[in-house]
């Protein structure tokens, strides 16, 4: 691999400048991605072709000097091949029209053939892998068992998780259920798309933050626990590195640090050196501006960027990332300056 800088944060190994990618950094906010997804005609339709999912993932990279590629596509592909029916509402984001929420409908659920129901995604890593061609790391992606749960039982996204919160306390086996048949799947998922090259995987935990910390250590933690521990060697025998997110996930680092992660995303509640103060060098730490800052003027910008890059200090084991993604309204010239910053300040 002629530029490994990610996979070199990664492993906690020195770099010559800290890598940066962001999450959603394929998306809305690019003219280009416009263009194509009216073109497609629906979202779905992007992440569903293999040869389209590619063009989306390699747009950012042709604009900005990213240190990574990430696959595009949802977290939802799981649900969605279990037969939920899930569409996309207007202003709303997500539903399903086929909601799980009781233990009978939960016990009717099985592990999707990844191959019959899934296979377009790892042909997209492939694709886009070839495309590459070795310049950049591939990163690939779930959701976390417990964010996919919220979704499949509230039927879509929710202020108070009113629907997964009444299935947690009256009938917490059932809920374990459903998260047991996700964390296979997920498990499954991943394994997939590290055979068809993907070089990382990152687990989107969005919603852990709403539990308690019991229930965060018994409904989420250990579930994606149990995916780290399932996860497979690449093709090559080496092993893939996994990165935790959990948005609001700051209570519970260093529980996440011992499921043997390679590292733990950041959201931007939490200052960097706290978190490297609290689990030292077991993992790297990737992160953490705020996703807001990304509306300010670029100089603006570029003090952020200094601050969280001074926060983290010297030494290895960073990828700089913002707190959650890239929103549909950001200007592509400050995603620029983003970038631009990171690499200039830590070359320094």
């Amino acid at each position: 691999m002629s530029h490994d800088r990610l996979l070199r944060a990664l492993a906690r190994e020195p770099v010559d400048a800290t890598p940066v990618w962001l999450m959603r950094q394929a998306g809305r906010y690019l003219p280009e991605y416009r263009k194509l997804r009216e073109q497609a005609g629906s979202f779905l339709t992007l992440c569903q072709n293999p040869e389209l999912a590619c063009e989306v993932t390699l747009q950012p990279l042709r604009r900005f000097d990213f240190d990574a590629a990430i696959l595009f596509s949802d977290i939802l592909t799981i649900p969605e091949a279990m037969g939920l029916g899930l569409h996309f509402v207007a202003g709303e984001g997500p539903h399903f029209h086929h909601p799980v929420r009781t233990p009978d409908e939960i016990a009717r659920l099985t592990v999707p053939d990844i191959d019959r129901e899934l296979g377009y995604v790892p042909a997209a890593v492939e694709l886009i892998r070839r495309e590459l061609d070795g310049r950049t790391p591939l990163i690939g992606f779930a959701g976390s068992p417990w964010t996919l749960a919220t979704y499949m039982v509230e039927g879509g996204p929710s202020k108070n998780y009113a629907h997964i919160k009444k299935l947690m306390y009256d009938a917490p086996e059932a809920l374990h259920q459903l998260l047991d048949v996700l964390a296979r799947s997920v498990a499954a998922y991943l394994n997939a798309q590290i055979a068809a090259g993907a070089q990382a995987v990152q687990i989107f935990d969005t919603w852990g933050g709403v539990l308690t910390p019991a229930g965060y250590r018994e409904f989420s933690l250990a579930y994606m626990q149990a995916i780290v521990d399932a996860l497979e060697p690449a093709p090559d025998g080496s092993r893939v590195p996994a990165i935790l997110f959990t948005k609001g996930g700051g209570p519970w680092l260093e529980s996440m640090a011992d499921t043997g992660a390679a590292a733990l995303g950041l959201d931007w509640t939490i200052d960097i050196d706290a978190a490297r103060a609290r689990v030292g060098d077991r993992v790297a730490l990737q992160g953490n501006l705020d996703p807001a800052v990304l509306h300010a003027r670029p100089a603006v910008i570029r003090e952020h960027v200094r601050d969280v890059l001074a926060r983290f200090g010297d030494g290895p084991g960073h990828v700089f990332n913002l707190g959650h993604g890239v929103t549909p309204d950001i200007k592509p010239d400050h995603v620029a300056a983003l970038v631009d910053a990171v690499h200039e300040f830590s070359a320094r």
